[in-house]
């Protein structure tokens, strides 16, 4: 016999004798047959383990780095240290700082790389050596669909951190996932109107876009958008994640005969590109009798901080900002500014909030298996995580939510008063037919592993 199948049975037995109680105690409607307290690494001592899978090397780090301060600062909370933060704000929640369903919360990471095999690598080793129950993180959609698979097959529940691509949620969406975070979709119809308003409905814009899953879905996205509003595609160009260098893509936009140059980049890539294309003089340029513009669809307070002076005045849109006066947000804000010294970011923000839910998921359901935690989930309607009202919808696991319009602040406060609000889109705005995007759901995988 394997050590693995030695192990299952070690395990077998030590919750036998727990089994009973748990049918008991727990609704009928999440047993789904003799053996549905056999999920993957449900936990038999006095503390649970997730599993935090972020980019800590790579263009994606600094986010990485941001998501991980805010997964530990989420733990602290859950197991009833620090202030609480938005977990005196979040409603409905049944959370009562005791760990999740009594269980001290503990927590292993994982690096991705902003790499789907390095990700998919620390994930398996998360959940098959450290006994995680549930994975959570990441900053590339790529790295997120290839985990959300994985987990799926796995029997595990995953929380998806920053991921943009309209297909994480869309084509290759699974039972066993779960993204709080907007999508590129939601970023195009956000902007539109503000883009018409501010640059007029005559424009040629020109499109380098990061060639994975993410910059497919979001060039696509703004090509929608701003053809419905009679702007031109003058060219779409497909560059490396990591290029660093973008002088090649950069300089055949000079005499492409576009007004607006629309980078769909994100991290250091973003940072680099954007600072090179103002230093290629593209703003100071004139063309077609109009001011020549740089759009980049979607940006966070930490590459503006990356990019310095030449993010001012440029138009993108966000999943949230430590500037807003709700009191969730504000309270995340002086959470994360007393335990590190400088405000979160929108991915750190994110990653707060899937592990809240997750956990409070966990207490609704009385279970950590897979199967309750879904259904807990599946069309939650909720409040007070500084994004205002909010639906996990069921279709697609999905949330949707209020998405901010921002502009890199000219007269900056501060270092990190970096983003001014622009417009808060209203859900209605940026809602769609879960079925434009394709994909199925399937059954939640809650098998023991």
């Amino acid at each position: 016999m394997s050590d693995k199948f030695n192990d299952f049975s070690r395990r077998s037995i030590l919750k036998a004798g727990a089994a009973s109680a748990f049918v008991a105690s727990t609704p009928m409607f999440f047993i789904s047959g003799a053996n549905a307290a056999e999920y993957c690494n449900s936990p038999t001592g006095s503390t649970v383990t997730l599993g935090f899978n972020v980019p800590q090397t790579g263009a994606y780090a600094d986010e990485g780095a941001d998501e991980l301060r805010a997964y530990k600062l989420a733990v602290k909370h859950l197991n009833g240290e620090g202030d609480g933060g938005m977990m005196n704000t979040f409603k409905p929640s049944v959370l009562k700082g005791n760990g999740i369903l009594g269980k001290k919360v503990a927590f292993v990471t994982g690096d991705t790389q902003t790499k789907s095999d390095a990700a998919r690598a620390s994930a398996k080793r998360m959940i098959e050596k450290d006994g995680a129950v549930m994975i959570t993180g990441g900053s590339s959609s790529g790295v997120a669909i290839a985990v959300q698979g994985l987990c799926q097959e796995a029997g595990i529940i995953f929380m998806a951190g920053l991921t943009h691509s309209n297909d994480t949620t869309g084509k290759d969406k699974r039972a066993n996932g779960f993204r709080h975070f907007f999508n590129a979709y939601m970023s195009g119809a956000a902007l539109g109107p503000v883009l018409e308003k501010e640059y007029g409905k005559e424009r040629q814009a020109y499109h380098l876009t990061a060639d994975y899953t993410w910059g497919w879905t979001q060039e696509e996205s703004m090509k929608n958008t701003t053809e419905a509003l009679g702007w031109k595609t003058t060219k779409t160009v497909k560059t490396p994640v990591g290029a660093g260098d973008f002088s090649q893509y950069i300089t055949p936009v000079l005499n492409s005969g576009a007004d607006v140059l629309i980078l769909n980049h994100y991290g250091k890539d973003m940072i680099n590109s954007l600072t090179q294309a103002v230093q290629f003089g593209l703003r100071d340029k004139q063309v077609n009798g109009k001011n020549f513009e740089i759009v980049v669809p979607l940006f966070s307070r930490l590459m503006a901080q990356g990019a310095g002076e030449s993010i001012k005045g440029i138009l993108g849109s966000t999943n949230w900002n430590w500037s807003l006066k709700d009191d969730a947000s504000q309270a995340f804000v002086k959470s994360f500014g007393a335990e590190y010294g400088t405000p979160p970011s929108m991915a750190a923000h994110t990653c707060y909030c899937q592990a809240l839910l997750y956990a409070n998921a966990c207490e609704t359901a009385g279970t950590f298996s897979p199967e309750g935690v879904a259904k807990s989930l599946e069309g939650f309607k909720f409040d007070g995580l500084g994004n205002g009202a909010t639906e996990y919808r069921a279709e697609d696991h999905q949330c949707f939510k209020d998405v901010l319009v921002v502009r890199g602040n000219q007269n900056p406060t501060s270092q990190f008063d970096l983003l001014e609000v622009v417009e808060i889109t209203p859900r209605s705005q940026v809602e769609y037919d879960w079925k434009i995007f394709g994909g199925n759901l399937g059954p939640v995988n809650s098998k023991a592993c």
